[in-house]
């Protein structure tokens, strides 16, 4: 059977919401965070946001100078997490069980058994209407537009969904993988972070295209990952779909010898924290949405806040900097900590960035 796969990912999902819901606001900067004017962060920015350089996980005081005429809002995490179900419904009408929702707004859909054809080019040409269903269904069901990418596997049909956006949909034919993959950055690569990224640059591989043609072996430069990055780079991947529901998350906490409030430990503990989850991420070749803090006071009273964000985190200084917020934005520390705890959790494939080129069709 040849494998056929889309990956479905919701346009600015958060701000989308709050613009279907809010119809005032169509084509407005919608900023989905705190205001620019306490200390907080941006969850989800509306693409005419997007338009002015912000960004999830943005300190709202930078969203907010460089958009100043953004509309803020603050997050209504229910109303997302409802919608999200919803839309996994209607996916679900389509697909039957063969979903695997990787984030509250993507998911990759295996429709092989709907399929098939005597090739893997026209299996994959008969995914492009049931591809358009699904997203006919999303917009008159809940008002709200998708990107579906159509592949072989999930490395390319999660490129493919990062073509075109918003509302588009785009094919990668298997005898079309490697061409397409050549003109990409290195970094478009599943489970390519910064560090890996300037290893492979420093090493003159700037292209997926260098590394097609790298002659030598790659674990001198990555490690024991050498042979699947060249087999990622070839467009080779052969993950199943995981259609459990395991929660999964990466945290790391410290019990500190002498209960502490002094903040340059603190700050210090929490920079370590974020190194270390930031590491297993890259390492997994995953990204998180949620950031945790956890803290337990002399009396072992223990709290955790959290906060969500749209765009996926991948990096230390994010995930660093979103502790921080949160220990602040709900005072934490007003007496000394026993232990201090960061984690991130809703994870999901590290994301592709930095496209050169769009896809020509």
């Amino acid at each position: 059977m040849f494998r056929v796969l889309l990956h479905l990912d919701m346009d600015a999902f958060f701000a989308s919401v709050e613009q279907r819901d809010n119809p005032s606001l169509l084509g407005r900067p919608v900023i989905v965070g705190s205001p620019p004017t306490q200390r907080g962060v941006v969850c989800a920015a509306s693409y005419e946001a997007r338009k002015y350089g912000v960004r999830s996980a943005m300190p709202s005081v930078t969203a907010g100078r460089l958009c100043p005429s953004g509309v803020f809002l603050r997050p209504r995490m229910e109303a997302y997490q409802h919608e999200s179900r919803e839309v996994m419904a209607v996916v679900g009408e389509f697909a039957g069980g063969l979903i695997q929702q990787v984030s509250i707004d993507e998911a990759y859909v295996d429709v092989s058994p709907r399929c098939q054809a005597d090739s893997a080019d026209a299996s994959l040409e008969l995914a492009r209407p049931l591809a358009q269903e699904i997203k006919d269904a999303i917009r008159q069901r809940r008002q709200l537009t998708a990107t579906i990418g159509i592949a072989p596997n999930k490395l390319l049909a999660k490129l493919a969904s990062d073509f075109q956006k918003p509302d588009g949909l785009t094919l990668i034919r298997a005898s079309e993988k490697v061409a397409f993959l050549r003109p990409l950055p290195v970094r478009a690569l599943h489970g390519i972070g910064p560090a890996t990224e300037s290893v492979l640059v420093r090493a003159g591989l700037r292209t997926v295209g260098d590394l097609q043609d790298h002659p030598g072996d790659l674990r001198a430069l990555v490690g024991s990952w050498g042979p699947e990055l060249k087999r990622f780079a070839c467009g080779e991947d052969n993950r199943p779909l995981d259609y459990s529901d395991e929660v999964k998350s990466i945290s790391s906490e410290n019990t500190f010898l002498k209960d502490t409030d002094d903040r340059p430990i603190l700050r210090a503990c929490l920079r370590e924290q974020a190194d270390e989850i930031a590491g297993k991420l890259q390492r997994h070749r995953l990204a998180a949405h949620t950031v945790q803090v956890k803290v337990r006071y002399g009396d072992f009273t223990t709290l955790t806040r959290q906060c969500s964000v749209e765009e996926p985190l991948v990096e230390a200084r994010e995930i660093y900097r979103l502790g921080c917020w949160l220990l602040a934005r709900d005072r934490l520390v007003t007496r000394p900590l026993r232990l201090l705890g960061l984690g991130v959790s809703s994870l999901t494939e590290s994301a592709a960035q930095q496209m050169l080129l769009p896809l020509a069709r």
